[in-house]
């Protein structure tokens, strides 16, 4: 079984590292800023926080190309990985000794800290994954890792939340920060890829062939900026809303028990059933059309948001509009990537598809900052509506782009 080659558990072990960190500076932590009293207007701005995931091809060539300072004796990868986790498991657990409601700005400096190194993480991940594995088992090596990142969201959200109530919030950071070590377990017992022959030049050269050189064949297509448009306006009504579901929850009665069971665990599950629908929808009717219908699919779910302010403290509504949303964000993301995937150069591949959905980012979390703003301004259904309306300026940037770039046939399915 490919199960025994250590090899794959090593990288479902790194997943699962990878994935610990992102609900910490996202929705755990904006549930604990609920819950010390903060205001919308600074839990909106917390999205500022994951800044770092967005700009972590700033500092990629580093990590790439610089000898880790701590741990040269593992290797270019694993020595990396093995300097940056320990930083990463002591600075979750400074985040947990933090005080959101004495000193919020100190709270989100270290929670900053957390993203920073949790970026850093993934580039080395990233990368280690890519080498460690032939080409053929690439596929089979990124699920074991999307698997284990999964669980580690369930186990960091869900999980967390409910021990909140019998060790505190510390107590709940320090278990995160623990879980953190598993990934550190790994990369002692991991082996080390054999590092490929690297033609000797200086930094800018290897700034140019990195960066620049990716960016020029980009920049020199056709409608590249309306595709960087659309990018960044995509997730943009589901950014909204989402920075906004842990002081909504709250302000409608459901306890924090009730929003990690259904949240996390049953999000987890409708998500990935989104995910699968949406690959089926890709293969069977092509990228074009699925993009649009996922798409459309996405803004409308921000209506059950609207539902269920109407309805209140409703344990069945909670469920479906969670259900409905999560499902609905799966089928968008597995239609997204492959029209993402068909839009690079398979010269450029790894490089373009990393630099884009970084840069892509940017905007989506500055804008999204303002949401706790709007929140405040607007009662929840107005706020939601409002929601719904702004995916709409990218579905028109879509339906553009599919009407001058079409994406290439999917392949026809074979006979049964």
């Amino acid at each position: 079984m490919l199960l025994r080659d250590r090899r794959f558990l090593v990288m479902l072990a790194l997943g699962f590292a990878a994935g610990v960190p992102l609900p910490l500076t996202g929705f755990v932590l904006r549930q604990w800023f609920s819950e010390s009293g903060v205001s919308l207007a600074a839990i909106g701005f917390t999205a500022l926080i994951g800044l770092s995931y967005s700009l972590k091809f700033l500092w990629a060539p580093v990590l790439d190309h610089a000898t880790p300072p701590l741990m040269a004796r593992l290797g270019r990868r694993r020595g990396w990985m093995a300097s940056i986790q320990p930083p990463l498991m002591l600075a979750i657990v400074a985040l947990g000794f933090t005080d959101p409601i004495s000193a919020p700005a100190v709270t989100a400096a270290v929670a900053v800290l957390v993203a920073f190194l949790s970026a850093s993480q993934d580039i080395v991940v990233d990368a280690y994954r890519i080498e460690i594995l032939e080409e053929e088992e690439q596929g089979y090596g990124f699920a074991c890792y999307v698997w284990g990142y999964r669980f580690a969201l369930l186990a960091a959200n869900a999980g967390a939340l409910a021990l909140v109530a019998l060790i505190g919030w510390s107590g709940a950071f320090a278990y995160c920060a623990a879980l953190v070590g598993i990934g550190f377990i790994a990369v002692l017992l991991a082996p080390e890829p054999d590092a490929p022959p690297r033609e000797r030049m200086s930094w800018s050269r290897r700034i140019q062939v990195a960066v620049v050189n990716p960016f020029r064949d980009f920049m020199g297509r056709r409608w590249w900026f309306a595709i960087l448009l659309f990018v960044a306006l995509f997730k943009l009504g589901e950014a909204l809303a989402g920075i906004m579901t842990a002081p909504f929850y709250r302000e409608l009665g459901f306890t924090r028990g009730e929003v990690a069971a259904v949240g996390s665990v049953f999000g987890l599950v409708a998500t990935l059933a989104g995910v699968v629908t949406g690959g089926w929808f890709v293969r069977r009717i092509g990228t074009g059309r699925a993009l649009v219908i996922t798409g459309l699919a996405q803004m409308l779910s921000n209506l059950m948001y609207v539902a269920l302010a109407h309805a209140g403290r409703d344990m069945g509504m909670l469920y479906a509009q969670v259900g409905v949303e999560n499902f609905t964000d799966g089928l968008a993301d597995a239609a997204f990537v492959a029209y993402l995937t068909s839009l690079t150069n398979r010269s450029f591949s790894a490089t373009q598809y990393a630099l884009l959905s970084s840069l892509a980012g940017v905007p989506l979390r500055v804008l999204g900052g303002w949401s706790g703003q709007l929140a405040e301004w607007l009662d929840w259904p107005s706020f939601f509506l409002l929601t719904t309306f702004a995916a709409v300026p990218a579905l028109l940037v879509m339906l553009f782009l599919l009407w001058k770039l079409p994406p290439r046939p999917a392949t026809e399915p074979r006979p049964a």
